[in-house]
């Protein structure tokens, strides 16, 4: 029997079920395999978070998000080359550590400079452990090959999760969903990151082996999620505004309710102001899945030009 894609997603939202945290009013989702409790948005440390320029802005933004309940911190050693990371060890020097804490790694993909990466990471941080690191920003076919050769970089990933460095490993990617889906089903991992928005970049058409009978899907959504699912990852979105790229396209809140009525965990967002902060948590804590028309539609209302055109923008695109 095909699977279209109504009713993919409707079996899915059942890998997605959501509780509401007593004191918060936040909707939480479990992380896959990891069994850890996150928060329905995720506050994104990349380059959004870094246009505060000053922590002593930046920081009360974090905060404030914490204290509304968001549990899921986004960081990685590439944004700031470390600036980030520093940001929250500063927080952290003053506040218990009570959120959901991830990293990610780039660098040449070796394992020499993972582990080189990762011990200036947990020094930024002031920790000896991390709950999650990813490898960061999958691109091509190349990156795949690094990664997997001897020496490579989930020698590292797998060191660093069975010395209990980092509790849960990763991979993240908004390039290349035929790349990741290879990573996705030859890896050992616990949780993956990937570009998930009504523009659905990557925008290729689905493998037979990763999304025979789907329709109305392509990219990162029907390559790469049903991958995820399978294995019982944890399941993260990021790109939901594509880079400001989607707004105007539809209201804000509708771009970040269609990627939280996807079966993820989270939805990860940078938010360069107070205002930013304040308006995703209030989408988060009200939120309602679309239905199934609205989950077809909006896509529908992406042209295959700006589809093209994101997707150019992505194909090179590193958020640092």
């Amino acid at each position: 029997m095909s699977l279209t894609r109504r009713s993919f997603l409707a079996t899915a939202a059942l890998a997605a079920t959501t509780e509401i945290d007593a004191q918060t009013g936040m909707p939480m989702r479990t992380l896959g395999k990891t069994g850890q409790k996150v928060s329905l948005l995720g506050f994104g440390a990349g380059s959004r978070w870094l246009a505060y320029k000053d922590p002593e802005k930046a920081l009360p933004a974090l905060d404030r998000a914490l204290k509304a309940g968001v549990n899921y911190v986004d960081s990685a050693s590439s944004y700031g080359d470390g600036q980030s990371e520093s940001w929250v060890g500063q927080y952290l020097k003053t506040n218990k550590k009570n959120f959901f804490l991830v990293t990610k790694l780039g660098g040449n993909r070796t394992y020499d400079d993972t582990m080189r990466l990762f011990e200036r990471s947990l020094k930024n941080f002031g920790l000896s452990q991390v709950d999650l690191v990813h490898m960061h920003a999958l691109g091509n076919q190349d990156d795949v090959d690094k990664i997997f050769a001897k020496g490579g970089q989930l020698e590292a990933m797998y060191k660093l999760r069975d010395q209990k460095m980092a509790r849960f490993i990763g991979v993240t990617c908004h390039q290349n969903p035929q790349a990741l889906a290879t990573v996705l089903e030859r890896a050992d991992l616990d949780s993956t990151q990937m570009a998930l928005n009504i523009a659905q970049i990557g925008n290729s058409a689905p493998s037979d082996k990763a999304g025979k009978g789907m329709t109305g899907a392509s990219g990162f959504e029907a390559i790469c999620m049903p991958i995820a699912l399978r294995k019982k990852m944890g399941l993260t979105a990021m790109k939901v505004f594509a880079q400001e790229k989607l707004l105007g396209k539809a209201a804000p809140e509708m771009l970040l309710r269609y990627s939280m009525t996807l079966p993820v965990s989270a939805a990860i967002v940078g938010m360069p102001e107070l205002a930013h902060v304040d308006f995703n948590i209030k989408t988060a804590k009200a939120f309602k899945p679309l239905t199934p028309e609205e989950m077809k539609s909006l896509p529908g209302g992406v042209t295959a030009q700006m589809r093209a055109s994101i997707d150019h923008f992505f194909s090179d695109h590193v958020d640092c």
